[in-house]
């Protein structure tokens, strides 16, 4: 599974939810993350002008959420079924953390629908809906204090789907469009660097190799784009430039 759009086969499923604001702020957690599939199991209070409130935008998403009276009617075409747990509990099912979950997902095609179930506020999901679940998901918080909010849950999974199913998502500097150069254009720029060194005396030719080779790794830690490529050669230039008319 990697076309983003099997994201619309995965259903968060939240489970006795007893404060509505938590619905909308699940709500917007999926939103932010390109997902909309939700599932309510009985729910405390749903509609709420709160959970709508704390949507923030997210309307649609609660607009075409599905109410269920059981989590068995939640979890309906579904192939296979991740539980959320807080607590390690001595149960023979396998266990993995949301980014181990979020890759297992590709050995699944396209039209396999899961499910990631959410359990209540303060007790989680009980025993019974545990055995639903063919997975369990622990999230590694802090030992001392590992108690998420079920929205902050819910925006862990919903971000490590966001980045496994899109990744062609760009990881540049924010605000950039950066063009990516390929080996020979560092070569180009090495080459560069080692004639315009020469040129204005700060590197003996005679001996090039360990200063060539720092610079190389200098320049291999900044992540170059081509524009910057493209700078850096028009400095060697006008270095160049400046040496030739001084002598």
């Amino acid at each position: 599974m990697n076309d983003k759009k099997t994201l619309d086969k995965i259903r968060f499923v939240l489970v006795g939810t007893t404060h509505p604001g938590n619905i909308g702020a699940s709500a917007r957690a999926m939103k932010t993350m390109g997902l909309s599939n939700l599932h309510l199991v009985a729910p405390k209070i749903y509609p709420s002008a709160e959970a709508t409130a704390r949507a923030s935008g997210a309307d649609d998403v609660l607009a075409k959420a599905v109410v269920h009276d059981t989590l068995q009617s939640a979890l309906t075409g579904c192939q296979h079924v991740f539980g959320m747990s807080a607590r390690l509990r001595h149960l023979a099912v396998p266990l993995m953390n949301p980014r181990e979950a979020v890759a297992s997902l590709e050995k699944y095609d396209d039209d396999t629908h899961i499910a990631i179930v959410f359990g209540r506020e303060h007790s989680g999901l009980s025993n019974d809906e545990l055995d639903l679940c063919h997975t369990l998901i622990n999230i590694p918080a802090n030992p001392e204090y590992s108690s998420l909010n079920l929205a902050a849950a819910v925006q862990v999974m919903a971000y490590e789907l966001r980045m496994s199913f899109n990744p062609t998502i760009e990881r540049g500097r924010v605000g950039e469009e950066r063009e990516a150069i390929n080996a020979e254009d560092l070569v180009h720029l090495y080459d560069h660097f080692e004639r315009s060194l020469t040129t204005i005396g700060f590197l003996d030719p005679s001996n090039p190799r360990n200063l060539m080779r720092r610079i190389r790794r200098l320049f291999n830690r900044a992540d170059l784009d081509r524009n910057e490529v493209q700078i850096l050669h028009g400095i060697l230039r006008a270095a160049e430039t400046k040496a030739r008319s001084s002598k």
